[in-house]
């Protein structure tokens, strides 16, 4: 009986993190808890705004100037919306802040409800398109303080007022605007940047692990097709002579009849092994025993014999890596061509099997000697035509390749060979 090796590069247990937990986890607990309430995220913005504008606000109340705290409460309520609209936003807090300011010069507030405001049409919008939201809103209030006609302090009070020093106030808050701005307009763009990082990657594992269930599928159905392929093949040859030494030699049917027996409940549990892996929800390793080296390839050799090959077999070199991988490529390429000899041969005298290893170089050959091999397509022909293909996929995996065609001196030919390195841990 063939058992499915277990893949070398399959995980080890059913804890293993996707790359969306993956990424949870490296957001930490608080930056997770916004992200996953993404108001109370606006309510912190909008609160930091409003401790920022705090003095202000209470400076125009205990002044009388209602206007501003109105101009400052409803930049506080245009945040809100950020998410939703952000370059409408950012246009009406701009507005805003300049309407505040000309009623109220140099107060807390100064540009710190456009640094939100930026920040969001740069984490939300292409980089274009945060510059121009940038110039646009940051241009009108840095020009305004630098031609502001006011100074933030009364100039009466200081004994020494330095040369030019209303000049170089407005130089600095406007350098100070524009730069702050900038800054709150970058850091929204590395979020935007991480952002799109993580959703490329996102979809690359998703195509990775699309790409490994297709995979995953051919490698199950190439399997299924080997187990159903070889079993039915020779499970119809032993039937037949079953059928015609029933009258002449019960006791050789009897033989004929058991060997039936054992390959269709060979064939039934591969499949039920094969068949596992895809049903076993669970989150545990499906039960998959690796092949054993030698041993299931002469059971292999003895059923084909029984089935009324004239089979010779011989190794030479040394024995195979102690590989279940690397086993079951050269188990399923002998079982394949042996398959098809037995599908397909007729007349047959003489099949030879020889499994040669030198070095990291391992060589199959299987030749018939029979007629009718070379037709594939035969009328009754039990295979779907995917048999050879199958086989050079298998030894794709090792760097090798198949050859099948016409033999030197009749019958048909198959040729293998595999490149084995996984002894110099390559």
């Amino acid at each position: 009986m063939i058992e499915v090796p277990q893949r070398k590069d399959a995980l080890a247990g059913p804890a293993d993190a996707s790359f969306a937990e993956i990424t949870q986890r490296r957001r930490g607990r608080v930056r997770r808890y916004f992200y996953e309430h993404p108001l109370a995220m606006d309510a912190v913005v909008v609160s930091c705004y409003v401790l920022l504008a705090l003095p202000t606000i209470i400076s125009s109340v205990i002044e009388g100037k209602w206007l501003v705290t109105s101009f400052l409460l409803l930049i506080a309520l245009a945040l809100w919306f950020r998410r939703q609209s952000p370059i409408h936003v950012a246009a009406a807090v701009a507005l805003l802040e300049i309407a505040a300011t000309i009623l109220n010069p140099w107060g807390s507030n100064v540009s710190a409800g456009l640094w939100f405001a930026l920040y969001a049409v740069a984490s939300a919008r292409k980089r274009p398109v945060a510059f121009v939201v940038l110039g646009a809103a940051s241009l009108p209030l840095s020009l305004l303080y630098l031609f502001m006609w006011t100074s933030p302090s009364n100039m009466d009070t200081l004994r020494e007022v330095p040369e030019n020093f209303h000049l170089i106030n407005n130089i600095a808050t406007a350098v100070t605007i524009m730069l702050s701005n900038l800054l709150a307009t970058g850091i929204g763009i590395s979020v935007r940047e991480r952002r799109e990082h993580e959703a490329e990657i996102a979809a690359w594992v998703a195509r990775t692990t699309q790409l490994g269930k297709v995979t995953e599928r051919n490698r199950i159905a190439r399997e299924m097709h080997d187990v159903v392929a070889h079993s039915l093949t020779v499970m119809v040859s032993l039937s037949d002579g079953a059928a015609v030494v029933v009258k002449k030699d019960p006791e050789r049917a009897g033989e004929v009849l058991g060997e039936l027996s054992r390959t269709g409940r060979n064939a039934l549990a591969d499949m039920r092994r094969v068949l596992g892996v895809l049903r076993d929800d669970s989150g545990r390793p499906a039960p998959l025993t690796p092949l054993e080296s030698g041993h299931n390839l002469s059971k292999l050799l003895d059923g084909f014999r029984t089935a009324g090959l004239p089979l010779h077999y011989a190794h030479t070199g040394p024995a195979l890596p102690a590989d279940p991988a690397f086993e079951l490529t050269v188990y399923r390429i002998v079982q394949e061509s042996l398959t098809n000899v037995l599908r397909y041969g007729r007349s047959l005298s003489r099949v030879d099997v020889q499994v040669a290893r030198d070095g990291d170089l391992v060589t199959i050959d299987v030749l018939d000697d029979g007629r009718g091999t070379r037709d594939g397509n035969a009328k009754g022909s039990l295979g779907t035509g995917q048999g050879i293909a199958g086989m050079r996929e298998r030894a794709g995996i090792y760097a090798g390749k198949i050859g099948a065609g016409p033999g030197k001196n009749g019958g048909w030919a198959v040729h293998a060979e595999l490149n084995w390195n996984g002894d110099k841990g390559e």
